[in-house]
């Protein structure tokens, strides 16, 4: 029997090239979709699956907008869902740069505006702890009950 599991019921959702794909260039503030076809080079009858599957999860959803002397067309938008995963996409991001980029070095940074310190994403406790990439100090307890 498959194990019941959160990681399995969102890989249903975001767990495809193109979706992830998507998912990226609407966080760089491309919203349309044939700007986000060319992007991610997605077919156009897959990108139009993984698209819709987004909305119907609450990740992303469609707003209207009118060029002037154009009709109505429609735009992708994240939902507060959809900005979650932002760390999901920084930390694989930061696996990519460190395992698989060139000799070029890694093709985008993302830094803290405010800042412009780099932007990493790191696993932490609600005490405070900062654990190691390794997912050493991590326990899986079934849900409600406390780790012993």
């Amino acid at each position: 029997m498959a194990r019941n599991c959160s990681v399995a019921a969102a890989l249903g959702i975001v767990g495809e090239q193109w979706a992830l794909l998507a998912l990226r260039e609407v966080f760089l503030g491309v919203r349309r979709f044939d700007a986000i076809q060319e992007a991610t080079g997605a077919p156009r009858a897959v990108l139009i699956r993984r698209l819709r599957t987004l909305v119907d999860a609450g990740v992303l959803e469609l707003h209207d907008y009118r060029e002037p002397g154009s009709r109505t067309r429609q735009e992708y938008r994240l939902t507060a869902a959809g900005r979650e995963l932002q760390p999901v996409l920084t930390a694989l991001m930061q696996w990519g740069d460190k395992h698989l980029a060139g000799p070029g070095g890694p093709p985008l940074a993302v830094s803290h505006s405010d800042c412009g310190a780099p932007v990493r994403a790191v696993l932490r406790c609600d005490a405070g702890h900062q654990l190691p990439d390794t997912g050493r100090g991590l326990i899986a307890t079934p849900a409600g009950r406390q780790a012993e």
